[in-house]
């Protein structure tokens, strides 16, 4: 399936929910199969918000993935400090105000009617 996903494709998604970190879901199915195929794809990777198999935190191991472009959901994670691909984007116009102030969220400025900026 990876020949067919680097013939067939420009890039993949990589939106697996519930799959970071190596303890616990990464072993199981279906996640073991798509992070094994990940890790084997050589076209470009777009991650949300946390590449998949990355451990969430300042530290820790990122996982066998190598993703090219990060969309940050809401806020950028810790986790992207890690982040060394070529394009980080913040999709989080969406953010209440309320929400901003408690956590402290300093969003920068999106243009026009965007929803996404480049970071």
């Amino acid at each position: 399936q990876v020949q067919l996903i680097n013939d067939a494709y420009n890039a993949v998604v990589d939106a697996v929910l519930g799959a970071e970190g190596t303890q616990g879901t990464e072993g199981t199915e279906p996640c073991a199969a798509i992070l094994a195929t990940l890790r084997h794809v050589r076209i470009p990777i777009v991650s949300l918000d946390v590449p998949s198999g990355w451990v969430p935190g300042p530290v820790g191991g990122s996982g066998d993935i190598s993703p090219d472009v990060l969309v940050s959901l809401a806020a950028p994670k810790e986790v992207a400090r890690r982040f060394r691909g070529r394009r980080h984007f913040l999709a989080g116009r969406f953010v209440p105000e309320e929400l901003r102030r408690k956590f402290g969220l300093s969003p920068p400025e999106y243009p026009g009617s965007d929803c996404v900026v480049a970071l």
